[in-house]
């Protein structure tokens, strides 16, 4: 069975065509450009990282080590569509976007899989932290968190779809990240010692405002930074610059600390608030994402995670129309941001998940 590996130079996408080669698929390595080459900076030319010039010469190291063939496929394109285009737009709507989900939806488990079918591939695989498993009566696939909790990225996969789950293959969701690094060196493979990126691919340095106000400078300027009662506090250096929750490089004094607790773009204005504002109790989601149900008719009990790295919360999911939902908690969340993902849990499974449009209900507690 063909199978390709999305390569990207670096360890976890490696061990896991290594390991797929292991099990005895017909790999075919592919490392994808999303970034024209003209905005590559001389620290991405080694560098290694999704968009440089390093990833694809580590990519081919590790397919010649592994004896698969390696190519490199040019999705420049529906990635400054699909990806940068959102990002910057988000952005200036005083959203925080979540650019590794679009490009996973997007260019990885579509753009990627078309071509996977041109080579006749069966699967396209990845080093993601996750897995895939089907349901008891089998009529659906389920997307599962890795069994490594550290590593575990089901966040960032709900946009998945049946059709994509039953193609996707991923070697590592059984594996915690220590042993990959072992299985790396039993390998023999050229990265073993390659340290992770934690940067947004596509920005240099990871410096987003600079990238933002060259990209959309029109929505940068100064405005009124006021509190809920409209009073005004000081004056920001553009929304951009800003996120629900922030307390830092606010540039006013207060009684109290002051977090930043929503953005307005049309009047451009940051409000900001006492700790207790940042907390809300529910939200409205937009563009719902079922995985292991059918769009349900009934309220569902979940656990839900606002961001990545945020504790999952008991609350009851109501289906809306069009694709939207209610989400209401047990508890109060802090910071609740729109642009980020919210996806809903049943222990190790992931039910669904949309993307965050609105904040409801403010913390009385």
């Amino acid at each position: 069975m063909k199978v390709v590996a999305a390569m990207s130079g670096g360890v976890d996408s490696s061990v896991a065509a290594a390991l797929l080669k292991e099990e005895g698929y017909q790999v075919i390595g592919i490392t994808m450009q999303v970034w024209p080459s003209d905005r590559l900076g001389d620290e991405d030319e080694g560098s290694g990282g999704c968009r440089g010039v390093g990833a694809v010469v580590d990519a081919k190291r590790v397919a010649c080590r592994l004896g698969i063939p390696h190519y490199v496929a040019n999705f420049r394109d529906v990635f400054a569509r699909k990806v940068v285009d959102h990002f910057c737009h988000e952005y200036s709507l005083g959203r925080t976007p979540n650019p590794c989900i679009r490009c996973n939806q997007f260019i990885k488990f579509d753009s990627l899989l078309g071509k996977a079918k041109e080579l006749d591939a069966g699967f396209v695989a990845t080093g993601h932290y996750a897995r895939i498993e089907k349901g008891d009566n089998g009529s659906r696939y389920l997307l599962k968190k890795g069994v490594d909790s550290r590593k575990d990225q089901s966040y960032f996969l709900y946009v998945m779809n049946q059709e994509q789950l039953s193609h996707s293959l991923f070697p590592l969701g059984n594996i915690t990240k220590e042993r990959v690094r072992r299985m790396a060196e039993e390998f023999e493979l050229p990265v073993t010692d390659k340290p992770e990126s934690q940067d947004i691919c596509f920005i240099p340095g990871n410096d987003y405002t600079e990238f933002l106000k060259e990209y959309v400078a029109d929505t940068v300027k100064p405005g009124q930074i006021l509190d809920r009662q409209g009073n005004f506090l000081g004056e920001h250096r553009g929304i951009i610059h800003y996120t629900i929750g922030q307390r830092k490089g606010l540039s006013i004094s207060a009684g109290e600390p002051l977090y930043v607790v929503a953005i307005d773009h049309e009047e451009n204005t940051v409000i900001v608030g006492g700790k207790h504002e940042v907390y809300g109790m529910g939200l409205i989601a937009s563009e719902i994402n079922w995985i292991a149900m059918e769009a349900p008719e009934q309220p569902v009990n979940v656990s839900a995670r606002i961001r990545y790295l945020h504790r999952e919360a008991a609350a009851v999911v109501t289906p809306l129309e069009e694709g939207r939902a209610q989400v209401k908690f047990e508890e109060p969340q802090m910071a609740i941001t729109p642009g980020q993902a919210i996806v809903f849990y049943d222990g190790d499974t992931v039910i669904g998940g949309g993307s965050i449009e609105s904040v409801e209900g403010e913390n009385t507690r």
